[in-house]
């Protein structure tokens, strides 16, 4: 681990974002002090330490960077253009560039595509209402069309920039889905991505294959983490990975996804600390020994559950594929039962 330290004279600093490289780390310093403060983006580079990098023309020097490009090229924020906030796109060429707003009074990049061409965020329009938006230097700033008329914000992107995911009002249900828009070669198209039974949905970050995750409502008001893929929908990851989690765990927001689709990083809660934890969730089957529900014991459920499971294939099957072998099988079968007892 590396301290990256702070900004001169200010009291301490927070990383919002990491290159895909791990060269270049953007984030916000901070400078309190009683009954106030201020707060400040900086460039974190590799051999070079953290640096200032400055405020929109004519701007306050209040703003806070919140996310760089896979490729360390553009870094996106919001800063303070007289005492309204605006979205900005800062590159070492151009510098802090406000992106101005949707016709309101206030607008907050979130994400960057891979080469920072493609900023997405939120910003108010004429109304007052917040809108999602995406951003290229050929067009400025365009809304995203939202489920229903009103409302939206756009917090993450792919690293193509043809998937871009967030959360929009659905006049249908009164409460905010998770969502999707998806370049279809004319414009971004807007999908549900709906909830775990419940009546809210948020998504956070997507891939080039339009896999999504974030946090829903279950049934019961409960907030889990989820996965959303075009084959398989919805997903509760406590669920699906519960083998991995102790009693009483569960995966509760995910926050961002890798390009491949195999890391899934988050918070959830811990039973066994009593504590909320980030988490880091390998998302490849891992071969066990039979106790397909991690509960310590090979007994009755283990069985069962490879029995209701048997005959089912594919890539994210759970514990059920003790072999990961992509197929509920005998080999899975026997190996619960050579194991039956174990740990009991």
């Amino acid at each position: 681990m590396q301290n990256l330290g702070t900004l001169p004279q200010y009291t301490y600093s927070e990383g919002y974002g990491v290159s895909a490289d791990g060269n270049r780390v953007t984030g916000t310093a901070y400078y309190v002090i009683p009954y106030g403060g201020s707060e400040r983006a900086f460039l974190w580079i590799s051999g070079s330490g953290m640096r200032d990098i400055g405020n929109m023309s004519g701007g306050s020097p209040v703003n806070t960077a919140l996310a760089i490009s896979g490729d360390g090229s553009t870094i996106v924020g919001w800063g303070l253009e007289g005492l309204e906030r605006r979205a900005f796109r800062w590159t070492s060429s151009t510098g802090m560039v406000s992106l101005g707003t949707l016709g309101g009074n206030e607008s907050r990049a979130n994400a960057a595509s891979c080469d920072g061409r493609v900023v997405v965020g939120w910003s108010n329009n004429h109304l007052g209402e917040r809108w999602a938006f995406y951003w290229t230097r050929a067009t400025g700033m365009q809304g995203l069309f939202p489920l229903s008329a009103c409302c939206g914000e756009a917090n993450g992107v792919s690293e193509n920039g043809l998937v871009i995911v967030g959360r929009s009002h659905s006049f249908q249900t009164e409460s905010w889905h998770a969502c999707m828009w998806a370049w279809d070669g004319y414009g971004y198209t807007v999908s549900d991505l709906g909830t775990l039974g419940g009546n809210e949905s948020v998504a956070f970050g997507c891939t080039n294959n339009r896999e999504v995750v974030g946090w829903a409502h279950t049934a019961t008001g409960a907030r889990r983490a989820f996965r959303w893929t075009p084959t398989g929908g919805m997903e509760n990851l406590s669920e699906t990975f519960a083998r991995l989690l102790g009693p009483g765990s569960y995966l509760e927001i995910a926050y961002a996804i890798t390009p491949d689709g195999r890391y899934i990083v988050g918070q959830g809660y811990n039973a066994a600390r009593s504590r909320t934890e980030a988490f880091l969730l390998d998302t490849r089957c891992t071969a066990h020994n039979g106790d397909v529900d991690n509960s310590g014991c090979v007994d009755d459920a283990d069985l069962l559950a490879v029995l209701f499971a048997f005959g089912n294939t594919g890539q994210d099957l759970g514990g059920v594929d003790t072999n990961c072998d992509g197929t509920v099988d005998d080999a899975d079968l026997l190996q619960v039962l050579f194991s039956f007892g174990s740990g009991c």
